[in-house]
């Protein structure tokens, strides 16, 4: 009959001199299912506050809304009136006739545009002002009173610089989002510990060289914060922007709805601008963290 080995037996299979026998253990992994639950767990947590809460101004507002001589129709009346333009966005009946699909492609392209522009020229800015004492003493007050400037106020200007609404737009949305963008990026210049410095100067990096291994790795939370503020300043310009130069864009759909008295088309477009809103700055946000290893605010 066999016999477990015991602890002498064990000594005395093993040569002397010789290390005892390692045995590898390995974690025990969670069942998939468990893993499934504590994920649906967390969607949980984050998803279903947020309904309740719309669940909740819904009803409220359908209830407030449904009464006689209200000004504004409940959700019920306004998905009654847009499901055509819920269920079908990618029509196109030439000219502006065109579902909202198309109106928000449009305003987002000139987004594009005109914020890239304002984050390339906005960094190299907030650079230059953070780095240079005798740059920010020249350039930050003018910024400052730049800045405080209404995106619409800039609009006639362009208009009658560049004579055509498409890059009037684009030059509304780069002008107002280029100040955050400097600004939060000349304080993470600022901000970079001397300790840093000194090791740059220590193995002799050439301006180049601290520019992409120091000063824009250091300084990319700031970065990525003004990132964040300018996209949104981007996307509340260029909707004001649209309602005045017309052409196709979500700001003169609104504008067009409401010279037609479609309140519910308003309503339905508002709430499109806010989602695309939201989904841009956590585009921002995600790229933020990302390239900042979780550093950057969310």
């Amino acid at each position: 009959m066999n016999m477990p080995a015991t602890k002498m037996d064990v000594e005395t299979a093993t040569p002397a001199g010789a290390a005892a026998p390692v045995v590898a253990m390995t974690p025990k992994r969670p069942p998939r299912a468990e893993a499934y639950a504590r994920m649906a767990r967390e969607t949980a947590v984050r998803v279903i506050p947020p309904l309740v809460v719309v669940a909740l101004l819904a009803l409220v507002w359908e209830l407030v809304c449904r009464r006689a001589g209200s000004a504004l129709p409940p959700p019920s009346k306004v998905f009654k009136d847009t499901k055509e333009l819920i269920f079908d966005p990618f029509f196109d009946h030439g000219g502006i006739d065109k579902g909202l699909f198309w109106h928000l492609s449009a305003s987002l392209q000139r987004v594009a545009l005109g914020y890239s522009l304002s984050a390339i020229a906005g960094i190299a800015l907030g650079v230059l002002v953070g780095q240079s004492v005798w740059a920010m003493r020249g350039l930050d007050p003018l910024f400052q009173v730049l800045r405080t400037i209404p995106p619409l106020a800039w609009l006639p200007l362009s208009l009658a610089a560049f004579r055509d609404g498409q890059p009037s737009a684009i030059f509304v949305i780069f002008i107002t989002s280029i100040w955050p963008i400097i600004i939060n990026t000349a304080v993470g210049i600022r901000n970079i510990p001397q300790d840093y410095r000194n090791v740059a100067a220590v193995v002799q990096l050439n301006p180049l060289e601290f520019f992409a291994k120091i000063m824009i790795p250091a300084a990319a939370p700031y970065i990525f914060t003004g990132l964040r503020i300018g996209i949104g300043l981007s996307w509340l310009a260029i909707i004001a922007a649209e309602m005045l130069i017309g052409g196709v864009g979500i700001g003169f759909f609104i504008w067009d709805a409401w010279n037609s008295s479609h309140i519910s088309e308003i309503i339905l477009a508002l709430f499109y601008v806010g989602i695309v809103g939201f989904v841009l700055d956590r585009l921002i946000a995600g790229l933020g963290k990302i390239v900042t290893r979780g550093t950057a605010p969310n």
